[in-house]
């Protein structure tokens, strides 16, 4: 016995639909006026939404009357994308072997350890960095080994009495001369929020062969959460994170230890949203097994929420965001949190923010004042602005 769910699509762009019809397994084009499609808009999207690389190969397949510079530009970015990946492939390789020599534990999160994972092949997937979870406790040998190797770190985080250790949860170091980013993580998400401890997730820890090297990477419904968890919080505005949770749903995958996961860390109707988003959008295959994430009315309120991020081309990495995005995704990200969640969240205004430092410079023996003083800065912040 298996689910569907329809979402209301109305005022989704033509060119869009076509895109999600082709990524669809079974998808029928005849669906679509073709002659309606405004193939640089085509283009664009499938860009935008970073899943060239599965549209080219099922294009490849199909007689559709496509100009063929169309074709000629998803090909050049697919070769592309295939050199790209195997660059990082190689880089991952190296680096796993370098942290493991060290004794650092390390978790390979995205990039090409997720393509052979959910696709099977390394050009199905974009990527333009590494991502690799450490613990916190070995962040500073991390960082001085990526140093050692000609890394350069990007010091954007700004913090005061330690927040960053639980309000951020990853630094990005960039190499110049092999261009790779490489961004190390001690969280799986940015706090407030309860997450596996390192120590679990690396006794639920998988491997995969890259070359001579056994990379690792989280286990199966680890894997699930941080795919679900990273997707909602960007609003699943590039539908590459929509793709690989139905590139997971064709696993074998126990749905009891995913739903026991999820609902430990507050993130089981986040899980339901992205299923029934896969369903509506990717024809994505529920089955009753799924149950426990799909029940009540939310999922399916905040998959039809996340319409939204898919109406236009709204880039949630490019600041400052247009006010009406902005103001949007704000009441979406606080629609998505449970009610512990929602109240960790509002605790955590309690705690000094850097900016409170900038309004109120005190010196650092004297940080511990910003605790009674945060009230006061706050409010004397909403009267300036």
């Amino acid at each position: 016995m298996q689910v569907g769910y329809t979402l209301n699509l109305n005022c989704v762009p033509t060119e869009l639909r076509l895109l999600l019809i082709l990524l669809q397994d079974e998808g029928n084009v005849d669906e679509i006026n073709l002659q309606h499609i405004n193939w640089n808009t085509f283009l664009e999207l499938a860009m935008h939404h970073r899943v060239f690389p599965m549209l080219y190969r099922r294009l490849q397949k199909l007689n559709l009357p496509i100009d063929a510079s169309i074709l000629q530009a998803l090909h050049q970015d697919f070769k592309n994308n295939t050199f790209q990946m195997l660059h990082l492939s190689a880089e991952m390789q190296y680096m796993s072997r370098l942290l493991a020599d060290r004794g650092i534990r390390s978790l390979f999160l995205k990039g090409p350890i997720l393509a052979m994972e959910l696709y099977r092949d390394l050009s199905l997937r974009t990527s333009c960095d590494l991502d690799v979870l450490v613990p916190l406790a070995d962040l500073q040998r991390v960082e001085e080994l990526l140093i050692e190797q000609g890394y350069e770190k990007d010091d954007y985080i700004e913090t005061v009495l330690g927040d960053w250790k639980w309000r951020h949860h990853h630094v990005t170091y960039f190499h110049p001369v092999k261009g790779i980013k490489f961004e190390v993580h001690w969280r799986l998400n940015p706090g407030p929020a309860i997450e596996p401890r390192f120590q679990d997730l690396w006794q639920r820890r998988r491997t995969r062969r890259f070359g001579n090297e056994d990379v690792a990477f989280l286990g199966q419904e680890d894997l699930f959460f941080f795919l679900v968890a990273h997707g909602a919080r960007h609003g699943w505005s590039r539908l590459r994170w929509l793709l690989d949770i139905h590139q997971f749903v064709k696993q074998d995958v126990d749905w009891k230890k995913v739903s026991r996961t999820l609902q430990a860390h507050g993130y089981l109707r986040v899980g339901g949203q992205a299923l029934i988003l896969g369903s509506s959008l990717l024809k994505t295959s529920l089955s009753t097994n799924m149950v426990t994430l799909l029940k009540g009315k939310h999922p399916e309120r905040l998959a039809q929420e996340a319409v939204f991020y898919l109406e236009s081309m709204i880039n949630l990495h490019t600041e400052p965001l247009p006010h009406d995005v902005s103001v949007y995704h704000k009441k979406h990200l606080v629609s998505l949190m449970s009610p512990m969640q929602k109240t960790m969240f509002l605790i955590s205004f309690l705690y000094p923010y850097p900016e409170d430092a900038k309004t109120l410079p005190l010196p650092k023996s004297l940080h511990f004042l910003y605790f009674p003083l945060r009230p006061a800065i706050w409010a004397w912040k909403k009267i300036v602005r």
